[in-house]
């Protein structure tokens, strides 16, 4: 069957990359881009980052200029919801709006902040990050409040909380382990995370529940642990998670298990849909599972994979993924996967007091993952290391004289 129209649901950075991907790739048909936000495609982690700490302009999140779409001849369609995809028909209803046929539909929903499911969760001052306006709305927040407090040590909840100490407020950190980011990092890396924030005044409090989010006049004051004790606060940042927005894959009874389940290709088992960015729980090659990754990188890199499965019927998203944080004056990046206990050691390169090392997760002599902390230029030999499947001299590997790119794999 030829392929004339694509329609993409989801207009945020994977849906406008996949757009921008398949006129690079020569598609000449119909693209329509729908997104239920009224602003064209931006990149999320300025959000988060350095344009809620009011370092770069609004203008610089948006993925593309005003005038890519017309110019590129995709129809973009923005404040509109897709409620329904008719597999039979090949064609996807919208709310308010008429039908959209198709010959190839992607899923890039994207994934929605997790609520707290506790009193008070919906009193002002409660906010979440995901959107361009939570973002704004953080903003005004560090500028007038004093006090914050966030609930979730993860990436969202540290980045915050280090704008808004680096802004002058009182911060508490309260968090259900007993370390930030410990499933992601393991506790060797994590601890060196607390005491980042341990050391710019942020009060962390590890291993607590929340039973309440207090209010006054419908307007939150804080939370309550659940010792009992309570912390005040001007604003609450909630910052416990996301959830893949498959509702229109589950209800078109598409394969569906925390989040799209596709292919390596990213197509799921209906062979006119794919899904690509935070939706896709996709198969990779090179890691042998089925992977979903929540980070900018895989929006940003799995649509060229999409296009051409769409185009000609083969590809395979191979990328390793990687994501990067800034938080005071560390820098971040981070390549590879592995899953929590699925690592022997953390083998460090550097000096970790001064927060300039390299972290490698190895399991026997295979590096599974590397992280680059206030040391740049060495995400590729990480990546080739990676990638090789081989083992590595572990004394090398710990020693900043021998180069990266010279440590011994066979």
């Amino acid at each position: 069957m030829a392929t004339n129209r694509i329609v993409i649901a989801g207009a945020g950075l994977a849906g406008a990359k996949t757009a921008e991907a398949l006129r690079g790739q020569g598609f000449d048909g119909r693209i329509t881009l729908v997104g239920n936000e009224r602003h064209r495609p931006y990149n999320r982690p300025p959000l988060s980052k350095e344009y809620l700490a009011g370092k770069s302009d609004r203008d610089s999140v948006f993925v593309h200029q005003d005038g890519w779409y017309p110019d590129n001849d995709v129809d973009l369609r923005l404040g509109v919801e897709v409620t329904e995809i008719d597999r039979a028909a090949r064609r996807v209803v919208l709310a308010g709006a008429d039908d959209l046929s198709y010959d190839r539909l992607l899923l890039a929903t994207g994934a929605a902040p997790r609520r707290l499911p506790v009193p008070g969760a919906d009193a002002t001052g409660v906010h979440y990050l995901r959107r361009l306006e939570d973002s704004e709305t953080l903003q005004r927040v560090i500028a007038q409040a004093r006090r914050l407090v966030v609930i979730g040590a993860g990436w969202i909840g540290l980045e915050v909380a280090a704008t808004a100490r680096t802004a002058g407020l009182e911060v508490t950190v309260v968090e259900a382990a007993r370390l930030p980011l410990l499933r992601v990092l393991g506790p060797e890396v994590a601890a060196i995370f607390a005491q980042l924030h341990r050391d710019h005044g942020v009060d962390l409090r590890f291993q607590e529940q929340i039973t309440e989010i207090t209010q006054a006049g419908g307007r939150a004051t804080g939370v309550r642990l659940g010792d009992g004790s309570h912390l005040a606060a001007d604003a609450v940042l909630v910052a416990v998670g996301v959830e893949p927005n498959v509702r229109l894959a589950a209800e078109a009874g598409l394969d569906v298990h925390n989040g799209i389940v596709v292919d390596d290709a990213l197509h799921t088992n209906d062979p006119h849909i794919l899904a690509a960015g935070d939706v896709a729980n996709a198969f990779h090659p090179l890691l042998g599972r089925h992977v979903r990754v929540e980070h900018w990188a895989n929006a940003l890199n799995q649509p060229a994979a999409a296009a051409a499965a769409m185009l000609t019927g083969t590809a395979s998203y191979h990328e390793l993924p990687y994501f990067y944080t800034d938080q005071y004056d560390l820098g971040m990046e981070y390549t590879g996967y592995v899953e929590p206990g699925d690592y022997d050691r953390v083998v460090f390169r550097g000096n970790t007091e001064a927060r300039e090392f390299v972290a490698f997760w190895v399991r026997g002599s295979r590096v599974l993952a590397g992280m680059n902390v206030n040391v740049w230029d060495v995400v590729d030999p990480i990546n080739a290391m990676i990638r090789s499947g081989g083992q590595v001299d572990l004394d090398q590997l710990a020693d900043p004289d021998c180069p990266l790119d010279e440590v011994s794999v066979d």
